[in-house]
């Protein structure tokens, strides 16, 4: 996130506009979130339940602690690695541009470690609370580990028409050369609709992007960013020992689905709280139904329009990437008989080859609220079926609305069928 901050993973703080109902709820604690009275059941729950069973034993490493086995306790690939320089998240004082915090993430996780710290940030989309953040000590006998909350939430919390939602969120800032961040400068909340010359400011990024230009590998002299080099490995070798992170580099691949992943996590808590909120105050007078169908109708669109790349930013030159991540992504499917999946790249005019996301396979996007994803998927299906054809979606070739409706129909069995 911008970085990612698990607990501040990423640096940012994303929102997007969310439909509005009556009776706004201010706080998270409120019913019928509860968040902080709810516990987690997610997949790092998961993994603390088994480490305090003695069903799981984490191995320490010098140098890592357990980072390299919590990522594959929660298969969460090392190729994924991005590094940021600037200085955010719980632990602003030990990163700086020679020293920067890595970000690992998988479909539901995702990780923040610093060189020489004992503290591990995680953050998780958890299927009912949304962005839940927990932090790992890594003592060499036993890891201690507990959820986060306040510390976490001054930074992650966003404020939208129904209330307050948890969220995660990728930044692009104005760093100086010690890492810190000019606040009196333009920072830019990304996504896959953002340009590419507003991404990854206060980043380090490795990979070719020909023409394009972007804000990664680039200090601040005086009020102006300025560019230390091309987006590769070796230049940032020039920059700090490489050798000690786990992967020499931080892939422009990884960082655009990093952007894609967090802003539908945001929208799929921001759609579900909605409606849960919706209907929590809803009775049954026939105005107080239709105006639930009205939070319902809108919540969909929040979560069609993303899930379908509406405003992905076009790209002006192929990127080039780690082949490594590439491969540990689409290798996770699933698949169609003839090899088709939602994970594929394109990488020449657009991020993937079939413009609707993957995370529609999640544990998040499962746990919608039911009259909610029937809404998205009768969304999906009018669109993927050509009976929708508005301005939003002219971007999907008749070609791409048959591709992703025939991978849908192989890979997803509620999708509706008329």
């Amino acid at each position: 996130m911008h970085d990612l901050k698990p607990l501040r993973l990423l640096t940012l703080a994303l929102l997007v506009a969310a439909p509005s109902i009556c009776h706004a709820q201010s706080r998270l604690d409120e019913p019928p979130i509860n968040y902080t009275e709810t516990k987690g059941d997610n997949r790092v729950t998961a993994m603390i339940d088994k480490v305090d069973s003695g069903e799981l034993e984490l191995v320490y490493e010098d140098g890592y602690g357990y980072l390299r086995s919590i990522l594959r306790e929660l298969e969460v690939p090392i190729s994924s690695q991005a590094l940021v320089f600037s200085k955010t998240s719980l632990q602003t004082g030990r990163i700086s541009p020679t020293n920067p915090r890595a970000i690992y993430f998988g479909d539901e996780v995702y990780v923040g470690w610093v060189r020489g710290s004992s503290l591990l940030e995680l953050s998780v989309a958890d299927p009912n609370l949304g962005a839940v953040y927990y932090t790992i000590q890594m003592a060499p006998r036993r890891p201690y580990m507990r959820r986060e909350n306040f510390r976490c939430l001054g930074c992650h919390e966003k404020t939208v028409d129904h209330g307050k939602i948890p969220v995660h969120t990728v930044q692009s800032v104005m760093a100086r050369p010690s890492g810190k961040i000019n606040l009196l400068l333009e920072t830019y909340v990304t996504d896959h609709t953002s340009p590419l010359e507003e991404r990854w400011g206060g980043w380090y990024v490795t990979g070719h992007h020909g023409s394009m230009k972007h804000m990664g590998n680039a200090f601040l002299e005086g009020e102006a960013l300025v560019s230390f080099g091309e987006s590769s490995a070796e230049t940032l070798s020039r920059q700090f020992d490489l050798s000690r992170w786990p992967v020499a580099g931080s892939d422009i691949v990884a960082l655009m689905v990093l952007e894609h992943q967090v802003e539908m996590h945001n929208r799929l808590t921001d759609a579900n709280y909605a409606v849960r909120r919706a209907r929590y105050t809803s009775t049954d007078s026939p105005g107080q139904r239709a105006q639930l169908e009205s939070v319902i109708d809108e919540s969909a669109k929040l979560v069609v329009d993303h899930l379908l790349f509406v405003d992905e930013a076009r790209l002006e030159s192929e990127i080039k990437g780690s082949e490594r991540f590439q491969q540990d992504f689409v290798a996770k499917g699933p698949m169609t008989g003839d090899g088709k999946s939602l994970r594929q790249f394109d990488l020449k005019k657009r991020l993937f080859r079939f413009p609707c996301s993957y995370t529609i396979y999640s544990p998040a996007f499962a746990a919608l609220d039911e009259q909610l994803k029937a809404k998205v998927y009768e969304r999906l299906w009018r669109v993927l079926n050509g009976q929708d054809d508005s301005d939003a979606y002219r971007h999907l070739s008749s070609d791409d609305r048959a591709s992703i409706l025939a991978i849908l129909r192989q890979t997803i069995d509620e999708l509706p069928t008329s």
